[in-house]
């Protein structure tokens, strides 16, 4: 089932974060399934797919899409869509699943807080049509979520091949990213070749 709504009040991000959208112009959504055969241990492969299901739907109509650990989309070094999955879990799979999605598809100016969004129109300077925008990334989802797609999800990260500016709790630091491991953990190593693994939230990429 997928929920979509013209405008929100009070559209929310990660923790305490917002995510500001202007009225009629963006996707705005939530889809719920009921995944029969994914264990927990295997719940990243949700995120995985549909970070790569919105990359490919906007891969129609842009170039320089990528993924910025653990999902959200990026245009170059600009934020276009962010995602945000509730799981419920029963014994070792999940029951349900809510994937709910921002995505900038034709706002022109945004005036909120946030670092560095960027919206298609932005990029393109057309208008695009939402609904079919919005299929397109439901159809890349319902292939994806039954497929291996891990390999895919590492060959389409953000910032993934040489080093870059990162920081955590010990402050910051210089590293590449060499993996990210089944259950989701992002594994870096930094200039002295010293190997860092990380849980969301623990690491942020310095942008």
């Amino acid at each position: 089932m997928v929920v979509w709504t013209d405008y929100q009040t009070a559209g929310r991000g990660c923790g305490t974060n917002t995510w500001e959208s202007e009225r009629g112009k963006n996707l705005t959504f939530s889809l719920l399934f009921h995944p029969t055969d994914i264990q927990v241990s295997r719940q990243f492969h949700i995120s995985m797919a549909i970070s790569l299901a919105l990359c490919e739907a906007l891969g129609q109509h842009i170039g320089d899409v990528g993924i910025k650990w653990p999902n959200d989309i990026y245009w170059r070094n600009a934020k276009i869509a962010g995602i945000l999955i509730e799981n419920q879990l029963q014994g070792n799979t999940i029951k349900d699943s809510i994937i709910g999605i921002g995505l900038n598809v034709n706002q022109r100016q945004f005036h909120s807080k946030a670092p560095n969004p960027v919206s298609l129109w932005q990029i393109t300077e057309q208008e695009t049509d939402r609904e079919q925008l919005l299929n397109d990334i439901l159809q890349a989802f319902d292939r994806k979520i039954g497929q291996d797609v891990r390999q895919q999800y590492l060959s389409t990260l953000y910032r993934r091949k040489g080093f870059h500016p990162y920081v955590d709790k010990t402050g910051p630091f210089m590293a590449e990213l060499t993996d990210v491991e089944d259950d989701g953990h992002i594994v870096l190593s930094d200039e002295k070749g010293q190997r860092r693994r990380y849980a969301f939230k623990e690491v942020q990429f310095v942008l």
